[in-house]
C-alpha cells in the first residue's frame, strides 16, 4: 500500500522509536502524520514543523494520558477531525518493569496492566472502527515475549495479552482487508531499557545478537513502515526483530 497522502496515526510518536518511525514514514513514503505524546518534552511543536518543512506532508500533534477507553477514544476522534480518515495506526507505548515477581506490588501492576494491556486493547479496538479498508493496524510488544527468563513476569504477561487481541481483530477485520500486526523488538537502545538494567545484564543482551549491540531504533522503524506498506498480506502475526536474541 502506498502511503502517500495517507494518514498515520502514531502513540508516542515524537520520541525515540516513535519519532524515528514518524521520521520514517514522512521522507520515505511521504505520509500525513498525527503524532501522539504523553508528556512534553517542549521540542513536540519544532518536530512537526521541521517533518512538514523537509518532507511536505501535513502533520498534528496531540498530547494526551492514555489510560482509559475515552481517551483511547478521543485520540482517535481528534485525528478524524484533523485528517478525516486513519489509514495506519501505530501503539508505540508501553512500560517495561524488572522484578522478582514476589516483589511486585498491586499499585506496579495496575500501571504495567494500564499501559501495556488495557490501552493496548482498547487502541486496537478504536482502530478497528476508524481505520479505512485497506489499511493497518501495529502494536509493539516485546521479544522478550518469545525469551525463557527472570523477572519480566508482569512486562512479558501484560504484553502477551496484545498478540492474542492482534490475532482476533486480524480475523474480524479480514473483510474490510486491514491487516493487523505485532512488531517486536529486541532490548533496543534507549532509556525506557537503561532505566531498568544493570550493566551486566546489558553486556549479555549484546552478546546474544547479532554484532555484538543492543537493537537499535533505526533496526526497526524501516521493519514498521514495511508492516504497513508491503507487508500487509501478513495479517495476526508477531514479528520478532531482536538480531538473533530469540527465535520463535
Amino acid at each position: 500500500m502506498s502511503l502517500q497522502g495517507k494518514t498515520v496515526l502514531i502513540t508516542g510518536g515524537t520520541k525515540n522509536l516513535g519519532k524515528l518511525t514518524a521520521i520514517e514514514l514522512a521522507s520515505k513514503h511521504k505520509a500525513n502524520l498525527f503524532l501522539h505524546y504523553n508528556s512534553t518534552q517542549g521540542d513536540e511543536e519544532k518536530l512537526a514543523q521541521k517533518l512538514r518543512d523537509d518532507y511536505k506532508v501535513k502533520v498534528e500533534i496531540y498530547q494526551g494520558k492514555l489510560g482509559s477507553a475515552k481517551s483511547v477514544a478521543s485520540l482517535f476522534e481528534a485525528a478524524k477531525t484533523k485528517f478525516g480518515s486513519i489509514d495506519v495506526a501505530i501503539n508505540n507505548i508501553g512500560m517495561v518493569l524488572k522484578k522478582p515477581i514476589a516483589e511486585v506490588t498491586e499499585e506496579e501492576f495496575d500501571l504495567m496492566d494500564v499501559v501495556n494491556n488495557k490501552v493496548a486493547f482498547f487502541f486496537i479496538a478504536q482502530a478497528s472502527k476508524h481505520v479505512s479498508s485497506g489499511g493497518s493496524i501495529i502494536s509493539l510488544v516485546t521479544s522478550l515475549l518469545g525469551a525463557y527468563t527472570p523477572y519480566y513476569s508482569v512486562y512479558q504477561g501484560t504484553k502477551s495479552a496484545v498478540e492474542f487481541y492482534t490475532k482476533s481483530a486480524s480475523k474480524e477485520l479480514v473483510g474490510k482487508r486491514i491487516s493487523v500486526n505485532c512488531v517486536a523488538p529486541g532490548p533496543m537502545d534507549t532509556p525506557f531499557f537503561y532505566a531498568q538494567e544493570q550493566q551486566e545484564a546489558v553486556e549479555f543482551y549484546k552478546s546474544v545478537a547479532l554484532d555484538g549491540r543492543l537493537t537499535k531504533i533505526e533496526d526497526i522503524a524501516p521493519i514498521i513502515a514495511f508492516v504497513a506498506t508491503g507487508g500487509t498480506w501478513m495479517t495476526g502475526q508477531t514479528l520478532y526483530a531482536s538480531g538473533g536474541m530469540v527465535a520463535r
